[in-house]
């Protein structure tokens, strides 16, 4: 770990901290409701504009003493909170179908986070990206690169309904109040969604609805819609490509178990049904354990189906040195009836070097069918919070 320190901790905190100078991990936006719009604009629909007549010196700090005399109505709400992050990876993908073959490349990711309450018991919150271009050839490690150009993600508003937790936006998923019985930490894309990604319909984007319900004794319910609502076809229609999902997890001090179902309507307008259950455990001075099983009927315009596996395994030790070690296997991607399964190995390091640095080396193989090489990667991330 020392060699990973001397190479990514020093020009990472050279190319970051020098020009934020932020340590803080929590911003109370009601100090700089006076920061200048002149290189910085927010939808008015959901923010107050900020005011250009005065301007807010942060890498000095003027400004920055809360001034209840200041304060007028086009400032945020005390209750408006930002949360920075900003991933530096650097390292190699070979083989596969990958563009960054051999040599060792280098990109990075940015996001900022607003969230805000209205009676303390709700949350409306924006998430904000950008990345490297880059950073394509690292999509194991998302590192948002979209656009170089900060642009909204995400927006949702959560908000308590008798009893349950309703949660509505564009840009999140649908299963976003899931419970997921997971409890391995992976850096990677691929095993995120701990090998029952589509029964969680997760990274369709859209715009979403979800409700859950906790009943306090380790259980829980949940629901969700997901549906293109930003073109002609419209939600919930023939047309339009719709989600539907559900799920009922049981959490218990050292283990717990989810169940997810989903109906995945594609563009031919056939319904995809998937199913899929997640476990993990927690032993007392073991590793812990953590595993996923989906099956898909997938259909087709000529009303055939075909069946689709994917599967997960992964164990993780929460303290070796300084930092915690992980390793998992599972398919890549979903297996179709009658093929061979296509497996993806990792291991991983998560080093923290303070509350607010953290290291993660990562070492992976995906198989490809026959007459494609696999791909490896290795590569080393430095993420900041602030």
């Amino acid at each position: 770990m020392k060699l990973f320190q001397r190479l990514l901790v020093a020009p990472a905190a050279l190319g970051l901290l020098s020009p934020l100078a932020a340590n803080a991990t929590e911003v109370n936006l009601n100090a700089i409701s006076d920061y200048s719009n002149d290189q910085i604009e927010l939808d008015s629909n959901s923010f107050k504009s900020f005011s250009s007549e005065k301007s807010l010196l942060i890498s000095g700090g003027e400004g920055l003493v809360d001034d209840s005399s200041s304060i007028s109505s086009d400032s945020f709400s005390e209750t408006t909170t930002a949360s920075f992050s900003a991933d530096f990876a650097i390292g190699a993908v070979n083989g596969g179908t990958s563009t960054e073959n051999d040599g060792v490349n280098a990109g990075y990711g940015f996001q900022i986070d607003l969230n805000t309450s209205f009676t303390g018991e709700d949350s409306f919150d924006v998430s904000l990206d950008a990345g490297s271009p880059d950073a394509a050839g690292y999509t194991e490690f998302d590192l948002n690169d979209g656009s170089t150009s900060l642009t909204v993600d995400g927006i949702a508003y959560t908000f308590p309904l008798a009893g349950a937790t309703v949660s509505v936006g564009d840009g999140n998923d649908g299963s976003a109040l899931f419970t997921t019985a997971c409890a391995y930490g992976t850096p990677s894309d691929t095993f995120d969604a701990c090998g029952t990604p589509s029964s969680a319909f997760a990274g369709l984007g859209n715009a979403f609805a979800a409700v859950s319900y906790d009943f306090g004794n380790g259980w829980s319910v949940a629901g969700g819609y997901e549906g293109e609502g930003d073109n002609a076809d419209g939600l919930m229609t023939k047309e339009g490509a719709d989600a539907f999902g559900a799920n009922v997890a049981y959490i218990a001090d050292s283990f717990g178990v989810s169940v997810n179902t989903a109906v995945i309507e594609d563009a031919n307008g056939v319904d995809d049904t998937y199913n899929g259950i997640n476990g993990y455990w927690t032993p007392e001075g073991f590793p812990t354990f953590s595993a996923g099983y989906e099956y898909g009927d997938v259909g087709s315009a000529t009303g055939l189906t075909d069946g689709r596996t994917s599967y997960f395994v992964g164990v993780q030790f929460a303290e070796v040195g300084p930092g915690s070690l992980g390793a998992a296997v599972g398919t890549k991607e979903a297996t179709t009836e009658g093929n061979d399964d296509l497996t993806m190995y990792e291991v991983f390091y998560e080093y923290p070097v303070n509350d607010s640095m953290t290291i993660t080396p990562l070492a992976y193989t995906k198989e490809f069918v026959a007459g494609t090489e696999d791909e490896t990667g290795l590569m080393v991330k430095t993420s900041f919070s602030f």
